[in-house]
């Protein structure tokens, strides 16, 4: 899984899709995008790829003005949605509640956390789709956490096996070359959640296929 998180920098997300979807078929990787919240139902629409939401608010259908809740994302054809990044933190009762809606509308969860402390009380409250491991100093720096700090990851991957978790490991935070996601795929990581590393490259399409090349070769 290659996770493109736009967050809400000013980008043409369709463009960013299509060169995904692209990827995707070349490389035979599931790639993903998680858009601008509001071009969700603008580029779930006619999409080959997941395309994702980067929060959903753990709230009921019906009155909640201005929430985004799971039910309404599965009917804009949206596959899914992170949970608790860095920037958007939630209560852990929501995190807890969100994974078991979206569960129940079959429907991908990534839940993101800071470091493998944090993961290890998670795992035994929940089962994600994904578990993100993203150490928050590393965010945007160019420095990737598979090789400045190599141990999270691998610990992270030491404590979903031991838990008996079905729940996945992506790694992110500093993810910007090829080497950086055979050094994350190498420790156990079946995946990369990138934002800045793509999104603000000077060629978007080479990028995206040079991480997503990587990990075809690496898995």
């Amino acid at each position: 899984m290659f996770v493109i998180n736009c967050k809400n920098y000013p980008v043409d997300a369709l463009k960013i899709r299509k060169i995904a979807e692209g990827a995707s078929k070349r490389f035979d990787v599931k790639v993903a995008i998680a858009p601008q919240q509001a071009a969700l139902a603008y580029l779930a629409r006619g999409s080959s790829i997941p395309v994702l939401a980067q929060h959903v608010d753990n709230k009921e259908q019906g009155g909640s003005t201005g929430y985004i809740v799971p039910e309404t994302l599965k009917e804009l054809g949206v596959r899914g949605s992170l949970l608790n990044h860095s920037e958007h933190r939630i209560p852990q009762s929501d995190i807890v509640s969100l994974v078991r809606r979206l569960d129940g509308l079959g429907m991908v969860s990534i839940v993101c956390v800071g470091t493998p402390r944090e993961l290890a009380k998670y795992a035994i409250l929940t089962e994600p789709t994904y578990f993100a491991i993203e150490p928050p100093e590393l965010i945007g720096t160019g420095r990737a956490v598979s090789k400045q700090k190599p141990r999270v990851i691998s610990s992270a991957a030491d404590i979903l096996e031991a838990s008996g978790s079905r729940s996945e490991l992506l790694c992110g935070a500093g993810i910007v070359t090829g080497e950086d996601v055979a050094a994350a795929v190498s420790l156990r990581a079946v995946g990369i959640l990138v934002a800045s590393g793509v999104i603000k490259a000077t060629d978007v399409k080479k990028k995206v296929y040079e991480l997503a090349g990587a990990l075809a070769r690496n898995r």
